[in-house]
C-alpha cells in the first residue's frame, strides 16, 4: 500500500501578468519504508514538491493522498497534526533556536502538541541518544559542530516517531566527511523502518537512496532504482548499480517552456 500517492500535481505562481509553473503534472507513489531521493537543477521544482509533500503548501491542482486520506479534504487542525506528528522535517540550515539547549530544541514539537513535561523530556533524551548526542543535551547550537547541529535537527524530526522524514538538502552546509556521516545516520533510520525522502542536488548523496526521481522543468524526467529494486522493463546501468527508467516529457514541453521561479519558489 502506498504511503504517498500524488496524482497530476501542479503548482502555479502568478508573477505580475505571467504564470510560472513550478510543478507541471507530477505523479508518483512512495511506499512505507522507502528511501527516495529527489534531484534536479535549480528551478526544477524539487523544493516545491517537498513543501507540498510536507503539507507546508497546497497545490494549484491535482490530488495528494497521504495514508489513503485526501490532503485537500483536511482542515487546518488536521494538517497541523500531520506536520507535527506524521512528518519530521530536516532542513539545510538546521533551524535550531540559538539560545536553547539541544534538549530543548528537540522537545519543541512535543511542547507544541501538549506532551506532558516528564514524558517529553524522556522522549527528547531518547531521540538525542539515537543520533549519538546523549552527551550533548545541554549544549547550545554555537557549542556544536555543523554535523552535531544537523544531528540535533534529525533528533527533533524523530522525536514524535513520524511516518515520514523529509530532508531538504540535509548536507548542504556540511563538509564531505560530515555529509557521509549524516547520510549513514539517515540510512540507519531508514533501515529501522522510517520512510525517508531527501531533496538534494548532489549525486553522491542521492546514491544512498533506493530510488532517485529526477525533476526537470517541473516534471519527472526519469527515475532510477537500485538493481535489487529493478522493475522488469527498466534498462540497467551496470556502472552505477542503478536501473534507469525514462519518463519522457511530452512533445509540447519543448514549445511551452516558461522560465522557472528563482530558488525561493523551488
Amino acid at each position: 500500500m502506498s504511503l504517498i500517492d500524488v496524482r497530476d500535481l501542479w503548482k502555479t505562481y502568478v508573477m505580475g501578468a505571467e504564470e510560472v509553473h513550478a510543478l507541471r503534472g507530477v505523479s508518483l507513489t512512495i511506499t512505507k519504508g522507502e528511501f527516495v531521493a529527489i534531484m534536479g537543477p535549480s528551478g526544477s521544482g524539487k523544493s516545491t514538491l517537498m513543501n507540498l509533500l510536507g503539507c507546508l503548501d497546497t497545490p494549484s491542482r491535482g490530488e495528494y493522498f497521504l495514508n489513503d486520506q485526501a490532503v485537500a479534504d483536511m482542515d487546518e487542525d488536521e494538517l497541523a497534526r500531520i506536520r507535527n506528528k506524521e512528518i519530521g522535517f530536516v532542513f539545510q540550515t538546521f533551524n535550531l533556536l540559538p539560545r536553547s539547549s539541544s534538549l530543548h530544541n528537540v522537545e519543541l514539537p512535543l511542547i507544541y502538541n501538549g506532551t506532558p513535561r516528564e514524558r517529553r523530556l524522556e522522549m527528547a533524551h531518547q531521540a538525542l541518544d539515537i543520533v549519538g548526542l546523549a552527551d550533548r543535551t545541554n549544549h547550545k547550537p554555537n557549542e556544536l559542530s555543523g554535523g552535531q547541529r544537523q544531528r540535533v535537527a534529525i533528533a527533533r524530526a524523530l522525536v514524535n516517531n513520524p511516518s515520514i522524514i523529509l530532508a531538504d538538502e540535509p548536507t548542504g552546509n556540511l563538509d564531505s566527511t560530515t555529509s557521509m556521516d549524516i547520510m549513514n545516520l539517515l540510512t540507519q533510520l531508514n533501515q529501522q523502518g522510517n520512510t525517508l525522502i531527501v531533496v538534494t542536488h548532489e549525486t553522491d548523496i542521492a546514491r544512498f537512496a533506493h530510488r532517485i526521481i529526477y525533476l526537470f522543468d517541473g516534471k519527472i524526467a526519469r527515475e532510477e532504482r537500485k538493481k535489487d529494486d529493478q522493475t522488469p522493463d527498466a534498462s540497467v546501468d551496470q556502472d552505477q548499480g542503478f536501473s534507469s527508467t525514462d519518463t519522457r516529457l511530452d512533445e509540447q514541453s519543448d514549445t511551452q517552456k516558461i522560465h522557472q521561479p528563482d530558488q525561493s519558489h523551488t
